[in-house]
Parts: structure tokens; C-alpha cells; sequence
């Protein structure tokens, strides 16, 4: 992570079409040197709301297999549900302490805010497979161990309701780095953009896992650490609107 060495988009590759999940986040400056210190109590009101949000999401991701199963689709308004919960958890883990990257308040919405410095997209699938939606969660085992080291134990799919923008990251190395970001802060005032593009890049891993295991899509997340707050698969303006629908699933690549 030198300073000295800027990082850059990752090149497209024709073999390895875009992941159809896409994280973006854009580092403000000048950032309060001491705001940080105090987001756990300025979140509470979205902590509150999110709770019930995400034991909503859970429900919906139910209903939404047993969908999946018998007509082989994720039916639209409850994909957007799910998306919503998501992007509006993103913002405020990228507020507090999943990345501290901006001094900006989050809104109180499931809709996109474009403008706003952390957004997240996912493309819309038309078709997913039948069985594989029964498997997702065992799938995943190979990231989930990864991701306990990354962003914190098992806790970190069971508390997104809050955990993320609650307790450093949910623990890991993304909550130590995000610890060094805001000690760096506090005495400089300013925040290393090879840390920050590093954090970005292990939230985006998560994040990409997460959307996976929540049936929103067939492909499987790569082992990959895309750093940068532009995501390398879709260059857009935060919370850019999803795209339109696939026409068909993917295979399950590792």
C-alpha cells in the first residue's frame, strides 16, 4: 500500500465479464478530525431503523427463494426491497466505521442518492437457477472464512443490521484499518488514499458475498481485492440506478 504508487482500475478482461454487483465510494476531504470519534451515537437513529429492515430482509429473502424455486425468477419489487436495505447500510457503514469516508450524514432512504460519496448497485437478473438458490449459502463457505478475517468473525453476516457501522467494521482487519485511518486523522487531518482504497476494496469483497448469499444473483463472487472506491467493473457515479436485467444467469465460476 505505498503512497508512492496510485491504484489503478483493474483492466476489463473478455474472459471475465463485469460482476453484476458493483460498490462505489468516493473519498471526501477535508474530513473533522475529531467527528469520528462520535459517530456511534450520531448513527443511532439509523441503527434503529435498520434492525427491523434487516430482519425484513431476511424474511424477503425467504419468500423470494421459494419464488426462485417454483418460477426460476426474484420477483422485481422484492429485489428492490433488498437492494434498498443494502445501499442504505452501505451508506452508513461508509459513514461510521466500515470506511469513515465521509463527514456527510446518510439519508434516511432505500432509494438511490446519487450524489451521495458511497453507492451500490445491482444488476437486475431476469432468470436465476432453480437449485442453486438451496446451495448459495454453502457455496460461499470459501469467502465467509475469508471474510472473518476481513471484516470480523461470523457476526458479520449476522449483525449487518448495525454492525458494520457499529463496531469498527465488525471487528477484523477492516475495523484495525479503519482504527489507524481515524488516529491518522485526528493528528494530520488528512486520510491515506492507499488506506482508504484498501478498506473500500475488503468492504467490496463483503459486499459482493453478501449479495450473492441474498439470491440476487447467480455469479459467484471472485477472489479478488478490487481496490479503489470506482468500482473496476462499472466506473459510475455513486448509487448510479441498477441497470438493466440480464438476459440470462451465469455459471457458477470459482
Amino acid at each position: 500500500m505505498s503512497s508512492s504508487t496510485p491504484v489503478t482500475p483493474r483492466a476489463p478482461n473478455p474472459d471475465d465479464p463485469p460482476y453484476p454487483i458493483h460498490v462505489h465510494a468516493r473519498l471526501d476531504s477535508p474530513l473533522s478530525r475529531w467527528l469520528w470519534l462520535v459517530k456511534w451515537l450520531l448513527i443511532v437513529p439509523h441503527v434503529l431503523i435498520l434492525i427491523p429492515l434487516w430482519i425484513a430482509f431476511a424474511v424477503v429473502t425467504l419468500v423470494a427463494l421459494v419464488a426462485i424455486v417454483i418460477t426460476g425468477g426474484y420477483p422485481r419489487p422484492l429485489f428492490d426491497f433488498n437492494l434498498g436495505v443494502l445501499r442504505w447500510t452501505w451508506r452508513v457503514g461508509f459513514y461510521a466505521y466500515s470506511a469513515l469516508g465521509t463527514d456527510r450524514y446518510p439519508p434516511f432512504t432505500l432509494a438511490a442518492v446519487p450524489g451521495y460519496p458511497a453507492g451500490l448497485d445491482i444488476e437486475y437478473p431476469t432468470r436465476l437457477h432453480r437449485g442453486l438458490v438451496l446451495v448459495k449459502w454453502l457455496l460461499a463457505i470459501p469467502h465467509l472464512l475469508i471474510l472473518g478475517i476481513l471484516v470480523g468473525g461470523g457476526g458479520w453476516l449476522s449483525g449487518q443490521a448495525g454492525s458494520q457501522a457499529w463496531t469498527w467494521g465488525g471487528g477484523g482487519l477492516v475495523g484495525l484499518l479503519v482504527l489507524i485511518a481515524g488516529i491518522i486523522l485526528t493528528f494530520t487531518g488528512r486520510y491515506p488514499r492507499p488506506l482508504f482504497d484498501f478498506i473500500v476494496g475488503m468492504n467490496r469483497w463483503a459486499q459482493r458475498v453478501l449479495g450473492y448469499i441474498a439470491l440476487m444473483t447467480d455469479r459467484y463472487p471472485p477472489f479478488r481485492l478490487d481496490l479503489g472506491g470506482d468500482d473496476p467493473d462499472r466506473p459510475l457515479n455513486p448509487d448510479a440506478p441498477s441497470s438493466e436485467p440480464t438476459p440470462h444467469p451465469t455459471p457458477v465460476r470459482g
